[in-house]
């Protein structure tokens, strides 16, 4: 009989339950965080169950490699295909790490969700009204080495229909924490940041979300900057904590067009990433500033914005109860100071209060993702893109054969 690689795609949705791997670098390219999910139940019925989770480094070379790549003008497409499939590698460990931790097999994987290394995002604004946008992690060869089906790639599908391709955990943010008793903003500080407002008793149509500005990004680059490369982030904010923010300065950078655009908006390390880092190190040392005055006016920077942003466009909807907080920004003590003085009235906790581990809810929401992919459901928000109407996300690489 001639056995058949798309048996375990035609028979996903009537399984009873699925083993799903969850995987996410995001734009600081610090970590593959990686999570082993139990998935049963289709669309937003679904119930999870957490079985491992783990962050595992980029080595340095690589990690200094996405961010040239990230920052680069133009470079040879050989570079590309290079990064492309040694990130594969990386990310086909992580699966077995993974699986190892929680004694599970590869083999009784139903699939990988992987969400790839972002190294370009052009938001409709930059894009003459079309977004465009590249993740690297090669399908092909993460299937090869785990020999599990891989769905990746997530955002084009909604470009495509006219969205920004981000945010796309909004749905995730859906699923695992909308309240009847509580209004909440989900908060992520990755290298760029991100707010979902999900009020009281809401349906899937009431979700707002859209990135606010520079998360951790701009931070790492003025580390990165100030130490020439000996360091690589402000180890919980202790830099930032002994420096004095510049007002003038403050109020310069918050005077960013950015800040004022209507969601849908999305942005990334195009606007936010070295080149800024690196600018506004040179302006702070021009200024006579030390380099922790300027990460502590970039720490206001960062919680500034999202202040501004949940003003602006989410309590004119409607009291914003809490703010749960997650990403590696949680870990930088500072800007969780700095954001708790700066929404006040409003709960500001980290996300693990909810259940859900701070550093792994977007590998958990690609897992997600993918199990709404192979059922073959729609995982965009329109309100939250901007897209002309749900898609199913992603493409699909079937792993071994059956």
């Amino acid at each position: 009989m001639t056995r058949d690689a798309l048996a375990t795609l035609r028979s996903y949705r009537t399984a009873p339950e699925h083993l799903v791997v969850g995987l996410m670098t995001g734009t600081s390219a610090d970590a593959v965080d990686a999570v082993l999910v139990r998935l049963s139940g289709e669309g937003l019925a679904a119930r999870h169950e957490v079985l491992a989770e783990l962050e595992r480094p980029l080595a340095d070379d690589l990690r200094d490699e996405v961010l040239a790549v990230a920052g680069a003008k133009t470079l040879e497409p050989e570079r590309l295909m290079r990064l492309d499939t040694e990130l594969a590698e990386v990310y086909a460990e992580a699966v077995s790490d993974v699986c190892e931790q929680a004694g599970v097999a590869r083999g009784a994987l139903s699939a990988i969700g992987s969400h790839g290394q972002t190294v370009r995002h052009i938001p409709r604004s930059a894009g003459g009204g079309r977004a465009f946008t590249l993740q690297l992690g090669s399908p092909a060869t993460l299937a090869e080495r785990t020999g599990v089906t891989v769905v990746s790639d997530f955002r084009r599908r909604d470009t495509a229909a006219g969205g920004e391709g981000a945010p796309l955990v909004p749905i995730a943010d859906y699923w695992l924490f909308r309240s009847d008793t509580e209004s909440r903003v989900l908060l992520n500080l990755g290298g760029m940041a991100n707010i979902t407002w999900l009020p009281k008793h809401a349906k899937l149509t009431d979700v707002l979300a859209f990135d606010t500005g520079p998360g951790n990004a701009v931070l790492d680059g003025l580390v990165r900057a100030g130490t020439r490369g000996l360091a690589r982030h402000d180890e919980a904010g202790g830099l930032a904590a002994s420096g004095r923010v510049h007002d003038a300065l403050l109020e310069e950078l918050l005077a960013d067009p950015f800040f004022t655009l209507p969601p849908p908006r999305s942005t990334g390390r195009e606007r936010f990433g070295e080149s800024y880092a690196e600018r506004l190190a040179d302006v702070g040392e021009n200024m006579g500033l030390t380099l922790e005055d300027t990460l502590a006016t970039a720490v206001e920077l960062t919680a500034g914005s999202i202040e501004r942003a949940i003003a602006d466009y989410v309590t004119p909807r409607g009291k914003v109860d809490a703010v749960y907080v997650s990403g590696g920004g949680v870990r930088n003590v500072t800007l969780m100071m700095a954001l708790r003085r700066r929404l006040s009235g409003m709960k500001v906790e980290r996300l693990d209060t909810l259940g859900v581990s701070s550093g792994i809810k977007e590998a958990l929401a690609f897992a997600f993702l993918a199990h709404l992919t192979l059922c073959g459901e729609a995982g965009n928000v329109p309100g939250a893109t901007g897209a002309r109407h749900p898609a199913v996300l992603g493409s699909i690489t079937p792993g071994g054969l059956a």
